[in-house]
């Protein structure tokens, strides 16, 4: 009776771990799309893990980060043609998010945070052409500041919908972030996407805290050991 009134009268459950390892790759029951990761060499166990469609999604957008910033941080491509690349690879990550997070989108808060996502994502991806093709000096000079700050906002909502305090830690680090940029000179794109990749790919890999915000218990489960984005 105490933890149940001590649940409830707190906005986070303390009594899951802000973030913790996964289980074993076959210590979760099937969930749709689950990836089963286990590398096993004689009787010694590598790696054994599992990714949700939501860790799916985690990771595409990591990769995605890394692959744009750190591009235009060592490449010699001129804006105008990343412009066209990013746009490209933005939509794409866009759309496989919402496909792979499909099944939860009628399902709050998940439907308000995916919404959330698309919206920033792709409200970021028109400041960031407009201010390319239309010579937007002041934006093309605060990009790295501009991305950090939206993905922040996602974090800082996701946080605040799945009662989480993992993600209210990666918004306090995006935000560091974004007061450190004007001191690393010339990296700034290299930070920004490692901070994003980074941030994303880890959160995809860990098993992070949720206050059971869902309605149904399965989709809680899969929620515990995954993130939205």
């Amino acid at each position: 009776m105490f933890q149940t009134i001590r649940f409830e009268n707190n906005f986070f459950n303390p009594d899951v771990p802000l973030v913790r390892r996964k289980h074993s790759a076959f210590e979760i029951e099937d969930l749709p799309g689950l990836w089963r990761v286990h590398w096993q060499l004689g009787t010694t166990t590598i790696l054994s893990t599992f990714y949700t469609r939501i860790d799916q999604a985690c990771l595409v957008w990591g990769v995605i980060s890394g692959i744009i910033f750190i591009t235009a941080q060592f490449a010699a491509i001129d804006w105008r043609t990343q412009a066209i690349l990013w746009s490209g690879l933005t939509l794409i990550g866009t759309a496989m998010m919402v496909t792979l997070a499909q099944r939860w989108t009628t399902i709050a808060p998940l439907n308000h945070i995916m919404a959330a996502w698309v919206i920033l994502m792709l409200g970021g991806l028109v400041l960031t052409d407009l201010s390319v093709f239309l010579g937007w000096g002041q934006v093309l000079a605060q990009l790295c500041t501009l991305w950090l700050g939206l993905n922040a906002l996602g974090y800082l909502y996701t946080g605040l919908k799945m009662r989480s305090r993992a993600f209210f830690l990666v918004t306090l680090i995006h935000l560091l972030g974004m007061v450190a940029l004007p001191y690393v000179g010339v990296w700034q794109f290299l930070m920004t996407g490692i901070l994003l990749g980074l941030s994303s790919l880890l959160l995809a890999e860990l098993q992070w805290d949720s206050s059971g915000v869902c309605a149904n218990h399965r989709l809680t489960d899969d929620l515990e050991t995954s993130k939205v984005m």
